[in-house]
């Protein structure tokens, strides 16, 4: 099982917003028993990819100096399920970008129409702490993350 929810970027605008895109195979693990006979994606995962999609424009916004981490989830909702075949469009603008972390405003689309919607708050991990605990290594932008975040300057401008 892949454990990035986001399959590229489509769009990408450092400081502000960013597009990408989900496509949901039924070869994937998780719909065998999501539910047999009726493939639906798991909303925690949709969350997550959109998550991941606003998370990656936090860290970028910062040159990925910072370790970047999910903090908290104060509103969600989903206006439907999302089925094997569909192609989710993950969209995550920033509204606040300080110095402790960032508030991000996320929409997921299928064929045009928003399917769920999040507010999601990340933290920047104090440097001095995280540096203690886990080294100069950023543990949150690294391997399968690094090859997304490559194709990131090969974007069109929006």
């Amino acid at each position: 099982m892949r454990w990035i929810w986001v399959d590229r970027f489509v769009a990408f605008q450092s400081g502000k917003s960013a597009r990408a895109v989900k496509y949901l195979s039924l070869a994937e693990d998780y719909f065998a028993d999501h539910f047999p006979g009726y493939p639906v994606m798991p909303g925690a995962l949709i969350l997550e990819g959109l998550a991941q999609t606003g998370g990656i424009l936090v860290g970028e916004a910062n040159q990925f100096r910072e370790k970047v981490v999910l903090a908290k989830v104060p509103h969600v909702t989903f206006h439907r399920d999302m089925l094997a075949g569909e192609q989710l469009v993950y969209e995550a603008e920033i509204l606040h970008l300080r110095e402790e972390g960032a508030s991000v405003a996320g929409r997921v689309l299928v064929d045009g129409t928003v399917t769920a919607e999040a507010e999601i708050f990340f933290a920047h991990l104090d440097k001095s702490r995280s540096q203690q605990l886990f080294g100069d290594k950023n543990f949150v932008f690294t391997g399968e993350m690094e090859h997304l975040l490559a194709r990131l300057t090969n974007l069109p401008k929006t």
